[in-house]
């Protein structure tokens, strides 16, 4: 059966895998002041100088409920939708497209649409996205798609380490005097996204080379096995570091496949340069 498979401009993806599963990306937006970008289209390295150059510091937002409720009566009525977009603890993306769903579904009861609150964004999503393509090609009709991949949200871990706080303290999510004191200690932050997507601290390490170090074992919090399990990770303009990273985990974890991303300006807004975020299912209880 052919399911349509939606996202946001939080996703990430790599162009091969939004390519071989047919994705459709819903716009996200950025905004420098009064000026505003859709997130996919403005690429990492405009964005970064534009985050330097600017006195103003970027803000992320959602299309309303019309936008979506567009974007979903566009596909073919006889054709099922699943959307996975960015976790609703950050953003108003999914309410928003929860009321285009409801919209359409009003005018077209018999749809087969199922929208996601994913608690995650960037790698999680596209893990979830990767996940839904592979077991599409399998045969998976709809509803067991969406059976499967609400197990997957469930076991969906996203973790983040940051090489730098500015963008907390200038998005006024970290007090600047914790963060000066932070920054002359070279305090890094271990974060993961907990049940509702939000986005906490896990731990505070002193240097970048011990917070790599944490940042990987971290995965064996959740897994014992992964030689049957993919990581994806997305990095903000630090691709050598990212790919260090990685090889660290394969040796120590062996994980099947490894997918790498560039983080987006709308995730990069919250992460700032030098971050890295990775998603990975946990084991099974």
């Amino acid at each position: 059966m052919q399911v349509q498979l939606i996202t946001d401009s939080s996703a990430d993806l790599p162009k091969d895998l939004k390519e071989r599963f047919n994705i459709i990306t819903t716009p996200l937006f950025v905004h420098f002041g009064n000026e505003q970008y859709i997130g996919d289209e403005l690429d990492t390295s405009t964005f970064l100088k534009k985050l330097n150059e600017s006195d103003s510091f970027p803000s992320s937002s959602a299309p309303g409920p019309q936008e979506y409720y567009e974007a979903f009566k566009a596909i073919p009525e006889e054709v099922p939708i699943i959307f996975l977009g960015i976790s609703k603890g950050i953003s108003s993306a999914y309410n928003h497209a929860v009321m285009g769903k409801d919209m359409l579904l009003e005018e077209q009861p018999n749809r087969e649409i199922e929208v996601f609150s994913t608690n995650t964004s960037s790698p999680g999503l596209i893990l979830l996205l990767n996940e839904a393509g592979e077991k599409l090609s399998e045969g998976y009709t709809f509803d067991q798609l969406v059976t499967h991949l609400h197990d997957r949200v469930d076991q969906t871990v996203t973790l983040f380490v940051l090489k730098t706080i500015d963008n907390l303290v200038r998005g006024g999510r970290l007090d600047k005097v914790k963060g000066a004191i932070a920054k002359t200690l070279n305090i890094k932050l271990l974060l993961h996204a907990d049940q509702d997507g939000k986005v906490e601290v896990l731990e505070k390490v002193r240097g970048d080379k011990k917070a790599l170090r944490r940042f990987v074992e971290q995965i064996g919090d959740y897994v014992s096995h992964a030689e049957n399990k993919v990581l994806a990770i997305t990095h903000c303009n630090a691709k050598e570091r990212a790919e260090h990273v990685i090889q660290n985990i394969k040796e120590t974890y062996g994980f099947k496949q490894a997918i790498l991303s560039d983080i987006g300006s709308v995730i990069s807004t919250h992460t700032g340069e030098g971050s890295l975020v990775i998603s990975f299912f946990k084991d099974k209880k």
